[in-house]
């Protein structure tokens, strides 16, 4: 066998060849020089180590060393990676890196409903650096968020990633500050598959009653229209409010109240009619009132009752995610997609001038009022300096967790540290994130405060007369001590206001047996109100106190029901389609128990279950899918065809002449051609506001910018540059003419002239929402 002499610098045979296998297992034979003896040495399999058995294939070791974590933003990764300091790498696997296949069902529904996940193709070169990073790590933390959906997508990184499960580690924090961070880098634990098999039970059930009914619907009634869990119940709410109010029939009734005048005083007060002869007065119509005013004119009146007391208030709890959203929208205006946006950044961290990001509140996707002793005492000794000791209760605040089936042992949401007030941060926020951790950090300081107490006083007045004797009562409340209110007071629902007694005023000096002079009585006529249409805020309440999804499925279920043009929102209320009223009684008709109120809440139960590890959810998804399937069937071919043609706008194609035609898409309305596919001409659903331009008469539509922000312009751009941030009201300024808009909740604002006027004078019969 030839082999080169390194020493010769030629070839020559070999002599005492012998074959053996090199420290890598691979056969190899060694000999000499024949000419000058030097060691020569070929690679290669030959017939002489047929004989031999080669050794084991040493195992690569590959040198490890350093700490990878994984976190799901940018944003949060910057923050993290800022506290964790040198010998840690931090990268966002920015959300998911798997997901059921969008083609096909991709769940196995023969095979124990194996699901079919797969690394989308916009993800794959995340998941190949993550793969990189991580096969050289020591040890990888995955620092996901707390809830199922973080510790489903630690588990979905750790199977793309290729992560062993003795290298991995999980980390979960409230709160992105540097004492958080450590903490929970000190007390890493293994990943939670009850949660992620809670996780992937929902994301299992969604798919399979998405991708059942959704066809059908698109069949029977049109394209791009879509059914869920969640989301069909939260529009069967919706449109029958909306039947509700369709069927109200207003029914007429009166009021009677005695504007009165003690004896001795200078001061008035009203006193409401609310018993005649002991009985409750039965005031249908202006015939009967009219009688009933004549008697009491000519009536003596006494106060036979006056009782002072005290009411003691407390604040409301801190926030969760439905409060949040219900806070943010009525005092905010906030939808709930844009509230969580803005919390997400909040919670993430923001730079605050100190040379890096720090997050500003705990995480806002929980259904827990908990709150740490570290946040408490740091807030009880911010209270005692800011306010004094008086504004401190004695024993901890503590409140109960008011939603069903709550969640993880979570925080509410405040601040990461009360210290940091609003206006010490507000330079460093936009105006929209600066309203919502003001928000939060009212709520939270408020909640940790003394109870505000008021002095009250009800007064009964008897009125007698030759045929009747009358009571009026009369009730008012002065705050003794403002308590929790320096802060920060919970807005109410219009159906909570509307339920409250009225506080008069009533003179102090007031007492029983005290006669009272009638200034005048005061009849009003009313008509009993339909219940009114749900808001955003409204509908979150509605869901969480059913028990109907979670915290992270509000906001999707609200946006993606306007998105399929379900709903659509006018003037913050809720308003049922067309096209959602008949996918509604569809659903109702043929899968009443994906619309059931109670069985969506039992689901949710049941994947509660699922998480504490009291359920299987192999076996909680058989027994839904069982009768489901057959629902699907019968549905197939039973369900009537609904189709409508598309509505006609009354304008030509420009490109073919053929009718231009509203069309629902993936992100909602657009206009396009009626021919297509032969003709693809589109352009954007622009929705009027029935207000014309001040520069060229078109119409003034609403529009949205690249993130989602409402803006106002002309129907006519590019011909027509007129814009406006500001909502342009239809009346025009009493001082120059000039275009009105509103600039805030009370007041409108003159683009000309800049005058203001209050919006109740401007528009009288506004709703106030």
């Amino acid at each position: 066998m030839e082999a080169y002499c390194m020493k010769c610098k030629a070839k020559r045979e070999m002599i005492e060849a012998e074959a053996t296998f090199n420290a890598a297992a691979a056969p190899v034979t060694r000999g000499k020089c024949p000419v000058c003896g030097t060691s020569m040495y070929r690679t290669g399999r030959t017939p002489a180590h047929e004989s031999l058995i080669a050794p084991e294939r040493p195992k690569k070791v590959v040198e490890r060393k350093g700490k990878f974590v994984i976190v799901e933003s940018p944003a949060k990764a910057k923050t993290v990676g800022r506290f964790l300091g040198k010998g840690y790498t931090v990268r966002a696997s920015v959300g998911h890196v798997r997901d059921l296949l969008r083609s096909q069902l991709s769940v196995d529904v023969e095979n124990n409903f194996t699901p079919k996940y797969r690394v989308p193709n916009e993800k794959k070169n995340v998941v190949k650096e993550l793969k990189n990073l991580a096969a050289k790590a020591e040890e990888v933390y995955l620092a996901t968020d707390l809830d199922r959906e973080g510790e489903a997508i630690a588990w979905h990184l750790m199977e793309a990633v290729a992560i062993e499960p003795e290298r991995a580690r999980r980390v979960v924090f409230h709160e992105i500050t540097e004492p958080a961070i450590h903490e929970a880098f000190a007390h890493p634990r293994s990943i939670n598959l009850d949660l992620v098999n809670a996780q992937q039970a929902r994301r299992i059930l969604d798919r399979l009653v998405g991708y059942s009914i959704s066809p059908i619907l698109w069949e029977k009634v049109r394209s791009r229209l879509s059914a869920g869990r969640v989301q069909s119940v939260a529009l069967r709410l919706i449109v029958e409010r909306e039947e509700d109010i369709d069927d109200f029939i207003p029914v007429e009734y009166w009021s009677i109240e005695a504007e009165l005048l003690p004896d001795g005083l200078d001061t008035s007060f009203i006193a409401k009619l609310v018993k005649i002869d002991d009985d409750e007065p039965q005031l249908g119509n202006e015939e009967v009132v009219r009688p009933i005013l004549i008697d009491m004119e000519g009536a003596g009146y006494q106060v036979s009752s006056v009782k002072r007391g005290q009411r003691r208030r407390k604040p409301a709890a801190p926030f969760i995610t439905s409060t949040l959203q219900q806070d943010a929208s009525r005092k905010l205006g906030f939808t709930a997609k844009r509230t969580m946006a803005l919390a997400q950044r909040l919670y993430e961290g923001l730079d605050l001038g100190d040379g890096g990001t720090t997050g500003l509140i705990t995480y806002m996707r929980t259904d827990s009022t908990n709150i740490s002793a570290v946040a408490q005492n740091e807030a009880r000794e911010y209270i005692k300096n800011r306010f004094g000791p008086d504004f401190l209760p004695e024993e901890l605040p503590a409140y109960l967790t008011r939603s069903k089936g709550a969640q993880e042992a979570h925080e509410a949401i405040r601040p990461t540290s009360t210290l940091r007030e609003p206006e010490g941060v507000k330079q460093y926020l936009d105006p929209a994130a600066y309203k919502l951790y003001r928000l939060i950090w009212q709520r939270f300081v408020a909640s940790q405060m003394e109870a505000a107490v008021y002095d009250t006083l009800k007064v009964e007045v008897t009125a007698t007369s030759s045929a009747h004797s009358y009571l009026l009562r009369s009730s008012g409340s002065s705050i003794k001590f403002s308590g929790f209110l320096v802060v920060y007071e919970e807005s109410r629902s219009a159906e909570e206001k509307s339920k409250e007694e009225d506080n008069v005023p009533i003179p102090a000096e007031i007492e029983e047996g005290q006669k009272q002079s009638l200034v005048r009585l005061i009849p009003e006529q009313h008509f009993t109100q339909p219940p009114p249409r749900y808001s955003e805020a409204s509908l979150v309440q509605a869901l969480e106190e059913h028990g109907i999804g979670r915290p992270s499925t509000y906001a999707p279920t609200i946006s993606t029901i306007q998105a399929r043009g379900y709903v659509e929102r006018e003037d913050r209320r809720l308003i049922p389609t067309e096209t959602g009223i008949l996918v509604n009684d569809l659903l109702k008709n043929h899968f009443p128990e994906i619309v059931d109120l109670g069985f969506t809440a039992r689901m949710e139960g049941d994947l509660d279950k699922i998480a504490s590890g009291e359920s299987e959810w192999v076996e909680i998804i058989s027994d839904f899918y069982g009768p489901f399937s057959k629902q699907v069937d019968k549905a197939q071919a039973e369900m009537p065809v609904a189709k409508t043609e598309p509505e006609s706008i009354g304008r030509p194609c420009p490109k073919c002449g053929h009718d231009l035609v509203i069309r629902f898409g993936r992100f909602g309305k657009f206009i396009s051609c009626s021919n297509f596919p032969e003709c693809r001409y589109t352009e954007p659903w622009l929705e009027k506001i029935g207000v014309t331009c001040p520069k060229d008469g078109g119409d003034i539509v609403q529009r949205k910018t690249r993130k989602g922000r409402i803006f106002y312009g002309c129907a006519n751009y590019p011909e027509c540059d007129f814009t406006s941030w500001k909502r342009p009201l239809s009346v025009p300024c009493s001082n120059c003419n000039g275009m009105l808009v509103v600039a805030n909740k009370r007041e409108a604002k003159c683009l000309d002239c800049e005058e203001s006027f209050l919006l109740e004078t401007v528009l009288p019969e506004k709703e106030q929402s």
